[in-house]
């Protein structure tokens, strides 16, 4: 019985209909719940949505922590102790907490809803769980993960070193390092919001210079995911 549950609320197979099921009738709820947080003032119906898919959440969680040794394949008694720390297992967590503040009145203590609140956007994130396409990007992600590193120390290390330049090269334009920082930061994304901006011509040399390298760099991930993805569905597609 708990393997069959454990089936029905994982990430739905293709020939598995009940898992399929409870996947679409979880991503409504999930959306549900995301509504009333894109409206300042809450009613009465707000209200009711927020208990309804808080109770959902809640006995999503515990059926997850009542089969987690089929997931974690520890043992029971490790895998009930281990599973309530796992990444996903904590945004469970966050996405339901923030709603008993509705469910027992007396914990409505302003501040603290307000506190709370903020943790219901990882709602979002239990998405992940209950779509395929989102998974396969995950993959890629995982797959990618050194190169995307490699890219992300190059960003880093070409904003410094052309914020420690124009810094040195322009003092007047930029009071701080963190300004230059800042400039350096928008130009490699070829953004420039132009509050900030070099002034001599030595400057604006630079400036091109770290708009052409934010081009290529910035490029650099999108082609490592776009290769990343097209393997994982050439992969998909041979199985």
């Amino acid at each position: 019985m708990r393997k069959r549950i454990y089936e029905i609320i994982e990430v739905s197979k293709e020939k598995d209909k009940a898992s399929m099921v409870y996947d679409c009738f979880m991503m409504i709820a999930i959306i549900l719940s995301i509504i009333p947080l894109a409206f300042k003032n809450q009613n009465e119906v707000f209200l009711l949505i927020d208990k309804v898919t808080v109770c959902i959440f809640i006995i999503d969680y515990l059926l997850r922590l009542a089969t987690a040794d089929f997931k974690l394949k520890e043992g029971k008694i490790l895998s009930y102790i281990r599973y309530p720390f796992t990444p996903m297992a904590i945004i469970d967590l966050l996405s339901i907490l923030p709603s008993l503040t509705v469910l027992n009145s007396g914990f409505r203590i302003l501040k603290v809803v307000r506190l709370l609140r903020t943790f219901r956007v990882f709602r979002v994130f239990k998405a992940l769980r209950y779509s395929k396409s989102l998974i396969m990007i995950q993959t890629v992600f995982m797959k990618q993960r050194d190169a995307l590193i490699a890219v992300g120390t190059l960003a880093v290390a070409y904003i410094f070193v052309s914020a420690l330049i124009v810094f040195n090269v322009e003092p007047k334009s930029f009071e701080n390092f963190f300004d230059a920082i800042y400039w350096a930061t928008v130009s490699l994304t070829t953004v420039g919001y132009g509050d900030i901006y070099p002034v001599t011509m030595v400057g604006r040399i630079v400036t091109m210079i770290s708009s052409i390298f934010g081009v290529a760099i910035v490029a650099l991930p999108a082609g490592i995911i776009t290769a990343g993805y097209m393997e994982e569905l050439e992969d998909k597609k041979s199985l």
